[in-house]
């Protein structure tokens, strides 16, 4: 029987915690009067560079515009071609689509969710200009072959690793090994930074420098003898106020607060902890789940370190008892556990319908579709909540 707060923790899916460590450092940044894009971004970046083994890092509003940036980084302009896959959320396309790309998909591996290499050459032509693999769920592409096909054909690899901080590929740190890596610190991530924000790493200084400038409206700033640019947010020193500023294009405001920007500083420092509690609580419910009829359990890659921003499961209705949509919908009203439907192919929405793709262009990831289900896992489920969720799940079997 579950009492009122198990029924709360279990309607809390995703996302970090906070502590007291990010109480006081908020407190901090107002009494600095909350600068936005100062001194503690520049912190989180270098902390976060060197925690992914990356030359640079840049703070951002949100990993959409991780993503968005990183391809103007690219010059990706009308008549480049972009490939991803097709079950994400949408900001991993539409970053592309709203720069004037076409975007194509990549079907998915059975197993893993993930964009298959398999499938990826015969998808490139010509202007194929990049390619974005998701680690999905928290688990890590094959990058070796991923890299290996994309240096084939002159592409770049830009890594949505927004599910996927902290995880590894072959002991590289998502998001270190392409072009750029794009992370989100959505309120639902792995680690967030009080409800939005994001990151993007590169080791290559051009990049960076287009990353850099777009970021914040292309601004450099010019003193008497030196001229100081928005890169690494250095303040011109007292005695040299600027004489004036200039723009080398126009572009956006993606900036992140200060405030932000040291709660993310904490919480990195949190962040192995913390996927840990994941690891734990998925290999848990996996090893309480793993004799349920019709339910198909999380599998690992080998030589990854998954960290379970999602814990995906395929329902087989005829072996379980149940489709997909009656399981979500008795879990939620009859056991009071919110489960999630990540995701719907990308390829089914308005948005690429008129586009001109049709149901039937995807089949594994169609298939995959139509049974995932993502149950849920945070970093603070307790043992009985674990432990109440395996038995709701097994209590609607074969029902």
């Amino acid at each position: 029987m579950s009492t009122p707060k198990l029924q709360h923790d279990l309607q809390i899916k995703f996302g970090s915690e906070y502590g007291a460590e990010e109480e006081r450092a908020i407190i901090d940044i107002l009494h600095k009067e909350a600068p936005t894009s100062g001194d503690a971004c520049i912190q989180f970046e270098k902390d976060f560079a060197a925690y992914c083994g990356t030359t640079h890092a840049r703070t951002v509003s949100n990993g959409t515009a991780a993503l968005f940036l990183s391809l103007v980084a690219l010059d990706i302009k009308p008549g480049d071609r972009v490939l991803t896959t097709p079950i994400t959320w949408i900001a991993t396309a539409a970053a592309a689509v709203t720069l004037g790309a076409e975007v194509d998909f990549v079907d998915i591996d059975p197993v893993t969710y993930n964009l298959d290499p398999k499938n990826l050459e015969a998808k490139i032509t010509p202007n194929t200009k990049a390619i974005l693999p998701v680690h999905l769920y928290g688990q890590p592409c094959d990058m070796d072959a991923i890299l290996a096909i994309a240096g084939k054909h002159g592409a770049a690899v830009i890594e949505d690793a927004c599910h996927a901080v902290g995880a590894e590929y072959k002991k590289h740190k998502a998001g270190s090994m392409g072009y750029t890596g794009c992370f989100s610190f959505h309120e639902q991530k792995n680690m967030s930074t009080l409800g939005e924000g994001g990151m993007i790493v590169t080791n290559d200084p051009a990049a960076f420098e287009r990353i850099a400038l777009y970021r914040s409206h292309c601004t450099r700033v010019y003193g008497k003898s030196t001229k100081y640019c928005s890169l690494d947010e250095t303040k011109v020193p007292m005695g040299k106020r600027f004489w004036y500023q200039d723009f080398d294009d126009c572009g956006y405001n993606f900036r992140m607060t200060d405030i932000q920007a040291a709660v993310g500083v904490i919480q990195l420092r949190k962040l192995d902890t913390l996927n840990q509690r994941r690891i734990d609580n998925a290999a848990y419910l996996s090893a309480g789940l793993k004799d349920v009829p019709g339910l198909t359990l999380p599998t690992i890659a080998p030589g990854v370190k998954h960290v379970f921003h999602l814990y995906p499961v395929q329902l087989d209705p005829k072996e379980y008892g149940m489709t997909k949509e009656d399981f979500v919908y008795a879990m939620l009203h009859e056991r009071g556990v919110k489960v999630g439907t990540h995701y719907i192919p990308l390829h089914y929405s308005t948005a690429f319908k008129k586009r001109g793709f049709k149901k039937g262009q995807f089949p594994v990831a169609e298939a995959a579709a139509e049974r995932l289900v993502t149950l849920p896992i945070n970093p603070r489920q307790t043992r009985e909540a674990l432990d109440y969720l395996i038995e709701s799940v097994k209590a609607l079997a074969r029902k």
